[in-house]
Protein backbone atom coordinates (compact mmCIF):
# COMPACT_ATOMS: atom_id res chain seq x y z
CA UNK A 1 0.00 0.00 0.00
CA UNK A 2 1.48 3.25 -1.57
CA UNK A 3 0.90 6.42 0.91
CA UNK A 4 0.13 9.94 -0.71
CA UNK A 5 1.59 12.97 0.37
CA UNK A 6 -0.83 14.73 -1.56
CA UNK A 7 -4.02 14.89 0.85
CA UNK A 8 -1.62 17.47 3.02
CA UNK A 9 -0.93 19.93 0.08
CA UNK A 10 -4.81 21.55 1.03
CA UNK A 11 -4.75 21.34 4.46
CA UNK A 12 -0.88 23.11 4.35
CA UNK A 13 -2.26 25.15 2.04
CA UNK A 14 -4.97 26.59 4.42
CA UNK A 15 -2.62 26.35 7.13
CA UNK A 16 0.07 29.05 5.49
CA UNK A 17 -3.14 31.06 4.15
CA UNK A 18 -4.91 31.05 7.82
CA UNK A 19 -1.26 33.05 9.04
CA UNK A 20 -1.03 35.19 6.13
CA UNK A 21 -3.99 36.53 6.95
CA UNK A 22 -3.62 37.25 10.94
CA UNK A 23 0.02 38.83 10.06
CA UNK A 24 -1.71 42.25 7.82
CA UNK A 25 0.13 44.93 9.53
CA UNK A 26 -2.07 48.10 10.27
CA UNK A 27 -1.01 52.15 10.73
CA UNK A 28 -2.60 54.61 12.25
CA UNK A 29 -2.42 58.38 11.93
CA UNK A 30 -3.83 60.26 14.06
CA UNK A 31 -3.34 64.28 15.04
CA UNK A 32 -1.85 64.94 18.71
CA UNK A 33 -3.08 66.01 21.55
CA UNK A 34 -1.22 68.89 22.33
CA UNK A 35 0.26 71.20 19.76
CA UNK A 36 4.38 70.84 18.77
CA UNK A 37 6.02 73.15 20.68
CA UNK A 38 9.66 74.44 18.78
CA UNK A 39 12.43 76.57 21.56
CA UNK A 40 14.34 78.90 19.41
CA UNK A 41 15.92 80.35 22.45
CA UNK A 42 18.94 78.60 22.57
CA UNK A 43 19.86 79.92 19.08
CA UNK A 44 18.81 83.28 20.21
CA UNK A 45 20.57 83.83 22.99
CA UNK A 46 23.80 82.43 20.66
CA UNK A 47 22.99 85.57 18.51
CA UNK A 48 23.30 88.10 21.17
CA UNK A 49 26.17 86.73 22.49
CA UNK A 50 28.28 86.59 19.53
CA UNK A 51 27.05 90.05 18.82
CA UNK A 52 27.96 91.49 22.22
CA UNK A 53 31.76 90.06 21.72
CA UNK A 54 31.91 92.03 18.59
CA UNK A 55 30.83 94.86 19.96
CA UNK A 56 33.17 94.28 22.95
CA UNK A 57 36.25 93.29 20.49
CA UNK A 58 35.47 96.19 18.88
CA UNK A 59 35.16 98.87 21.68
CA UNK A 60 38.64 97.05 22.69
CA UNK A 61 40.62 97.65 19.37
CA UNK A 62 39.27 101.22 19.40
CA UNK A 63 40.77 101.99 23.37
CA UNK A 64 43.98 99.69 24.16
CA UNK A 65 43.82 101.21 27.74
CA UNK A 66 40.61 100.66 28.61
CA UNK A 67 42.14 97.80 30.87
Amino acid sequence: MRHSSYGYVPLAVLGISLLLAACNPTVKIEAPDKPIEINLNVKIEQEVRVKVDRDLDELLAENPDLF
